[in-house]
């Protein structure tokens, strides 16, 4: 079950306190909303109150209307709460990502039916990537990533690439973004040498950093100002009869997505 950072919490409240107009029935309601994005199998009401430290009448009026209005579900059993999809729902009719995914899906099907590969789209948020659009494998056999995951800014080759195509100080504002959220310290990575190379190619290939044997190609959506996405193929190899796209036909075909993509 994962939580929240002490730091974090620690942080999250010094800000709450340096605010001039408070909310006090709003911050309750968002302290619940962010505490369940870090608790993929949910919490019960006792873990919310331990977690936040409020008692359990304010918490249960909270989750009461939380509920009510399909942010948050509550187990059959109603002993557990977990976010709804409501929220990720309203982001995704905010006009840039809206109009980033009419066209991103279409795409995204052809590809996966040309490369028998499955294929995500991130964008930049908070520190680190969020997938906002998935497509699966025609195939039995791919590997996909759950339609809203976050995944690792630093860890990634999407993260890679989206901090390759942004200029220094987007870059620099990215970093920081991530260390705070993830308790680290803003430095440049170990690999900051290689954006340049990455830059200059276009793309991203390589050996996936979380699952072995899968060769992760990632390119950029562009924007006026830098990336504005990434698109990623965990390219998996077939060892069987059957006919797929080489590697290198994935990663033009890729491309070409991207570049469809890109403003």
């Amino acid at each position: 079950m994962a939580r929240p950072a002490r730091s974090e919490k620690r942080q999250h409240r010094a800000e709450l306190s340096s605010n001039q107009y408070r909310a006090p029935a709003l911050d309750k309601g968002l302290d619940i909303l962010e505490l369940l994005s870090g608790a993929p199998a949910g919490l019960t009401r006792a873990e919310i109150v331990r977690e936040l430290g409020r008692s359990q009448s304010e918490i249960y009026r909270m989750l009461e209307r939380l509920v009510a209005r399909h942010y948050v579900l509550r187990s059959l059993e109603g002993d557990r709460y977990s976010l709804s999809y409501k929220l990720f729902a309203q982001g995704a009719r905010h006009p840039p990502l809206k109009r980033l995914l009419a066209p991103a899906l279409p795409l995204m099907n052809r590809f996966s039916g040309q490369a028998r590969q499955s294929c995500h789209l991130g964008v930049y948020d908070r520190g680190d990537l969020t997938i906002v659009a998935q497509v699966d494998s025609p195939d039995n056999w791919g590997l996909t990533i759950r339609l809203g995951a976050r995944i690792d800014l630093l860890k990634t080759g999407s993260g890679r690439v989206m901090l390759a195509f942004q200029d220094e100080p987007a870059r620099a504002v990215m970093l920081r973004e991530h260390a705070e959220h993830n308790d680290e310290t803003a430095t440049l990575p170990s690999f900051a040498s290689s954006l340049t190379e990455i830059r200059a190619r276009g793309y991203w290939q390589g050996d996936s950093l979380q699952a072995r044997g899968v060769v992760d190609v990632s390119a950029p959506v562009l924007g006026p100002e830098g990336a504005v996405a990434v698109l990623t193929c965990p390219f998996v190899q077939r060892q069987d009869t059957e006919p797929a796209p080489s590697l290198h036909e994935v990663v033009k075909t890729l491309r070409g997505v991207a570049r469809g993509l890109s403003l």
